[in-house]
């Protein structure tokens, strides 16, 4: 009976999980002390939090598979997935002010996975880099757009790791301490990482 009551609830979550709708107006900064806060209501199994979850960091993951070079359906899926598996592994985090770099660190292994189930399934693109425009003449415009797509070429062709750790510190604006944590390394490895991809990018779009 136990067994049977607890499958029940893992489907309730389940199906209350994949219906959240992220609020596109929810602030995107959260605090360490706010993270700790979070964390806690969510190993009590508060479905709220569940919810504010969704809210604040929906859009920073799906970015980051985009980034990663997902398609956008497979981007949809594994961000789906990383949160259905923060959800019931959340337990495992030990300092909840941790709770960003943490659910990086599920989205960095669900998209690991997905290349090792797929192996030779074509990048499908990058989005994401960009700059303002502004006090830009129209050739000035299209000229730095010109140079995105280089740059864009570029992360994509760098080696796996090399692209993830430019993705999380560079295009998501993680920390080095969040990054690390979220790549699974000590932060020495991760500014080594991020030394050769940059050296790797300036030859690649020079």
């Amino acid at each position: 009976m136990q067994k049977k009551a607890e499958l029940t609830e893992h489907k309730a979550v389940l199906a209350h999980l994949t219906s959240v709708q992220p609020n596109p107006g929810s602030k995107t900064k959260h605090t360490g002390q706010e993270r700790d806060s979070l964390a806690v209501r969510l190993k009590a199994g508060d479905r709220t939090a569940a919810d504010e979850l969704v809210d604040i960091y929906y859009e920073q993951i799906y970015l980051f598979m985009r980034r990663l070079g997902h398609s956008t359906d497979v981007s949809e899926d594994l961000t789906q997935e990383s949160f259905i598996r923060a959800w019931f592994h959340i337990n495992q985090l030990r300092d909840g002010r941790a709770l960003k770099g943490w659910l990086y660190r599920i989205a960095v292994n669900a998209s690991k996975l997905y290349w090792r189930r797929h192996k030779g399934r074509e990048i499908a693109g990058i989005e994401g880099i960009d700059v303002p425009d502004r006090n830009k003449t129209e050739g000035d415009i299209v000229e730095l757009n010109e140079e995105l797509e280089k740059l864009r070429n570029a992360v994509l062709r760098l080696p796996v790791k090399l692209r993830q750790v430019i993705a999380l510190h560079y295009m998501q604006h993680l920390t080095i301490a969040e990054a690390a944590e979220a790549a699974g390394v000590r932060e020495g490895t991760l500014k080594s990482r991020l030394n050769r991809a940059l050296k790797a990018l300036r030859k690649k779009v020079t």
